[in-house]
């Protein structure tokens, strides 16, 4: 059983990736890193086709964080029940908003780390923000990018940080971001969690999952 993919083999899967997904991108609809950071939130154990019907009302409604503020949990909570968890995304959503206001003049701070310091955002979110709003080098580690990484081989961990640092060490920088989207978009389309469509991927060959027989 092989256990590693050699640094071409690597290469050669994002290349494969590149091929298949030259126009992946963020799939939440926003216009500006504020309601990028707030659909973001929303996503937690929610689908983005779900996230973006709730945000395509709200972000009519509400366009800044005083807005949000204004409204207040309670309110804000009735708003996006439908993405689930409405009670501690919604406590999360004003907190943020409160230290957006307090200790970043209003606007959604442009570092990993200082995203970090908002409530309900840790590193997954703050990569997101932070790679799509701002066009920092980053990749995000959620569940498709988790399974369909360590499936093929581009990462041998069990949980998100070892996953992020692995694809860091297999990835060149400039393609972090790109290379995140077109995880999402294979782990969406074929690299599925319960049944992964292993006779179709164009990956098998260079695939640890494959070549192994676990797809087979």
């Amino acid at each position: 059983m092989r256990k590693r993919l050699t640094k071409k083999e690597k290469l050669q899967v994002l290349d494969i990736l590149e091929e298949l997904y030259p126009n992946a991108r963020a799939e939440l609809n926003f216009r500006n890193p504020f309601e990028l950071l707030i659909a973001t939130i929303l996503s937690a154990q929610c689908t983005d086709v779900r996230v973006n019907k709730v945000t395509e009302k709200m972000f009519v409604e509400l366009k800044a964080p005083m807005d949000y503020i204004a409204l207040g949990e309670e309110a804000l909570e009735g708003k996006i029940r439908s993405c689930g968890l409405s009670k501690s995304k919604s406590k999360n959503i004003i907190g943020a908003c409160e230290k957006i206001v307090s200790l970043y003049d209003g606007k959604v701070p442009g570092t990993i780390e200082d995203l970090m310091t908002l409530p309900g955002v840790g590193r997954k979110t703050a990569n997101v923000v932070a790679s799509n709003a701002f066009g920092i080098p980053a990749i995000a580690v959620d569940t498709h990018v988790f399974r369909v990484s360590n499936r093929i081989g581009l990462a041998a961990s069990k949980n998100v940080e070892g996953t992020e640092e692995d694809l860091m060490k297999a990835i060149p920088k400039d393609r972090w971001t790109r290379a995140h989207h077109q995880l999402i978009f294979h782990g969406r389309r074929v690299c599925k969690a319960r049944k992964p469509i292993c006779e179709e991927c164009q990956i098998s060959a260079c695939c640890l999952y494959y070549i192994n027989g676990v797809g087979k």
